[in-house]
């Protein structure tokens, strides 16, 4: 057909033509709730009334926009690399300086707007690997080993990409926790890998049960080839900190079952809970001895998005590799090289958080101290979450004992879940959407994540301001009550109806 005189000419790229694995993935902490939410913030601003003033994200761990101010020393350094001309301002104290004019010297042309090499600068992975060194009691890191990275989302997806091969009863098959980040579901769908289920145990505070890895390996090599486990600790969604035995556990058996070990550490600083422990997989497996630290293949992962510094815009990060087969490693470094190389303002703000102000330095006491109070307040607020959650009837939450998130699991009457289904919503999502219609508060629903079937949940994080927590969380509380009683009363209503219809037979 013709138009305007023009030959109409068909579209390349359609929803039919789209590759098939872009449309299986889903990104429940971006979802469409999320959508809705910026949606009541556009209705707001244009002078909607609403029952609400203000929406509340509360679904991502993203500090910084819920109003936790940034570490002083991590930005002064950052602001000098950034414009080295603000060396000669006097109220920059002269650590930063120093640590800036180090940097410098590192880059090409001694400016972070030239590439860096693409594993990421030289002397960043050498303080990284000393950082590793410092953490774990002076187990040895090698920079070699040390790939920087876009955020550890970045580094998560290339491992995945080195393991995926093979179709059919040969396809990989990746192990993942559930609940579990849904960046594994969303990079597994697009790959086109096997994603295997294995739970945490949510009445033992999401702990690992090594019964439970074992059910789900012996099922998934029914029909895929297992070659990972993934392993979140301290967990997100559902703030679990792992117990140095249950890590042991996993390192022996992933040595026993020939597992690749994937360890996301991101949230290694943030641990709350008297008598929890963060232990890095790395340390765990050194010092489990040369049977396991020389054969067992792991790549371990950190941010600076999360811990104390929420620096999540500069989306910097880095990976170790241990045990990696040399020629793999060399194709590892390939990979990364189409990408050039990750942001070189994320790498500078990753040195100076693994190479912090020391006692004597300028800063020292000022870094000490604001990095204190983010990681105390955080505490107050995990406590707090668990325990007005607790209080609340029909809602039960573990004790969040590190990470930034509570994954609350709460009781919905039977009538919301019918009329949830009818809607071909998520029983959960139809509850948090509700909230958020209601409320202004946006969190996640519970299926994002995944669940065990009946049960229901949704991760909040704890990141707002304390005195704004407390409302959010009396809110939340207050919705569910008001939820249960009216879904409560129309079950009771439809009962009380097929009564009286049978009566009347």
């Amino acid at each position: 057909m013709a138009e305007n005189g023009l030959a109409r000419r068909e579209k390349v790229l359609t929803l039919e033509s789209l590759n098939p694995s872009v449309k299986k993935v889903e990104y429940a902490v971006r979802g469409p709730i999320v959508t809705r939410a910026l949606e009541l913030e556009k209705e707001l601003q244009q002078g909607a009334k609403k029952p609400f003033t203000e929406v509340i994200r509360a679904n991502i761990g993203d500090a910084q926009a819920m109003g936790q101010k940034p570490i002083t020393f991590l930005r002064q350094v950052s602001a000098l690399c950034m414009f080295p001309d603000l060396l000669k301002d006097p109220n920059f104290p002269e650590d930063a300086k120093e640590k800036a004019r180090r940097l410098l010297a590192a880059c090409g042309g001694h400016s972070i707007g030239a590439y860096s090499v693409s594993p990421g600068i030289e002397l960043i992975r050498q303080d990284v690997a000393h950082f590793i060194e410092r953490r774990d009691g002076g187990i040895p890191s090698r920079a070699e080993n040390i790939f920087l990275s876009t955020g550890a989302s970045d580094a998560i997806v290339t491992i995945l990409k080195l393991l995926v091969s093979g179709e059919g009863r040969s396809r990989t098959g990746v192990m993942i926790p559930i609940p579990q980040y849904p960046l594994y579901s969303a990079a597994l769908a697009e790959l086109n890998a096997v994603q295997i289920n294995y739970y945490l145990d949510e009445d033992k505070c999401w702990a690992l049960d090594i019964g439970e890895l074992r059910r789900a390996l012996k099922d998934a090599r029914q029909h895929c080839q297992p070659r990972a486990l993934c392993i979140i600790n301290p967990g997100n969604p559902t703030g679990q900190v792992q117990s140095r035995q249950h890590i042991e556990d996993v390192i022996r058996f992933a040595w026993e079952e020939q597992l690749f070990l994937l360890a996301d550490e991101v949230y290694q600083d943030n641990v709350y809970a008297e008598g929890s422990q963060f232990h890095s997989f790395k340390k765990v497996l050194f010092e489990m001895g040369p049977k396991y630290s020389g054969s067992v293949e792991l790549a371990s992962f950190h941010s600076i998005s999360k811990g104390f510094m929420g620096e999540c815009g500069f989306r910097g990060g880095y990976m170790e590799v241990i045990n990696m087969d040399p020629l793999v490693q060399q194709q590892l470094s390939k990979l990364i090289s189409v990408r050039l190389c990750p942001p070189v303002t994320g790498q500078v703000l990753l040195d100076v958080v693994v190479n912090q102000p020391q006692p004597g330095d300028p800063s020292y006491q000022q870094f000490c101290q604001e990095k204190q109070a983010v990681l105390s307040s955080l505490a107050q607020k995990a406590q707090l979450t668990e325990e007005t959650f607790n209080r609340a009837p029909g809602i039960r939450c573990n004790p969040v004992q590190g990470a930034m998130y509570a994954f609350p699991r709460v009781h919905l009457p039977p009538q919301a879940v019918q009329e949830a289904q009818a809607l071909g919503q998520a029983p959960d999502m139809f509850f948090c959407l509700k909230l958020l219609e209601e409320t202004g508060i946006c969190v996640v629903p519970g299926s994002g994540f995944g669940q065990k079937e009946g049960t229901f949940h949704f991760r909040m994080t704890i990141l707002p301001p304390l005195e704004k927590l407390k409302v959010v969380l009396q809110k939340m509380s207050q919705f569910h009550a008001k939820f249960t009683q009216e879904y409560s009363q129309l079950q009771l209503l439809g009962n009380s109806q097929k009564t009286a219809e049978k009566q009347g037979q």
